[in-house]
């Protein structure tokens, strides 16, 4: 990424990247990631099932070779926000975790410039239509960040409570928001 470094997204390692993960999600700024009051080990096993399903993937972002983000995408007709919008072909659900910002201080641009990679990474190397993302209607630093970066605001919806064997996640109150690919990347007609 110009004047940011290079930027790779691998999947993420739920036992190698159990630590660096646990330090971002515990932390009070990831209180909307949903895991501030898990241990190193849960959600290490968060990471570990979902590595086991076809439908939710979660990758590590780096800038450089260090960790700069958690990055996960989802298909939404396996998903609860899938019951919330009419779910068209081509779309994919994103969860984004930036890692906290470095002790010299955060780098204007940056959080557009990984966002970019991001949009770039789903909407043409998986080859889909558009993003949709479901922050909660409290944080909104995330919207008006993805509102910044072209997603087109959708309906505030409520993402019903998933309480499985392997898997709870409370109900939730959300802002859907959405990224059309010929917004994000206007000259491509893939």
């Amino acid at each position: 990424m110009d004047g940011f470094g290079a930027v790779r997204i691998r999947p993420l390692d739920p036992v190698a990247d159990a630590d660096v993960v646990h330090s971002w999600v515990s932390g009070e700024r990831a209180v909307f990631w949903g895991m501030t009051g898990l241990t190193r080990d849960q959600v290490a096993d968060v990471y570990a099932h979902m590595a086991t399903l076809d439908t939710h993937h979660a990758h590590l972002v780096l800038k450089d070779g260090e960790p700069a983000a958690v990055l996960q995408t989802y298909e939404p007709t396996a998903d609860r926000v899938g019951e919330c919008y009419e779910v068209r072909p081509g779309d994919i659900g994103v969860h984004l975790l930036l890692a906290p910002a470095p002790v010299k201080g955060p780098r204007p641009g940056w959080t557009s410039a990984l966002l970019t990679a991001m949009a770039s990474y789903v909407l043409l190397v998986l080859d889909r239509r558009r993003v949709v993302v479901d922050p909660d209607v409290r944080n909104t630093r995330a919207i008006a960040r993805f509102e910044r970066q072209g997603f087109g605001q959708g309906p505030e919806v409520v993402l019903p409570e998933v309480d499985l064997p392997d898997v709870y996640l409370p109900e939730k109150r959300a802002q859907l928001a959405f990224l059309e690919r010929e917004v994000a990347f206007p000259g491509d007609h893939a």
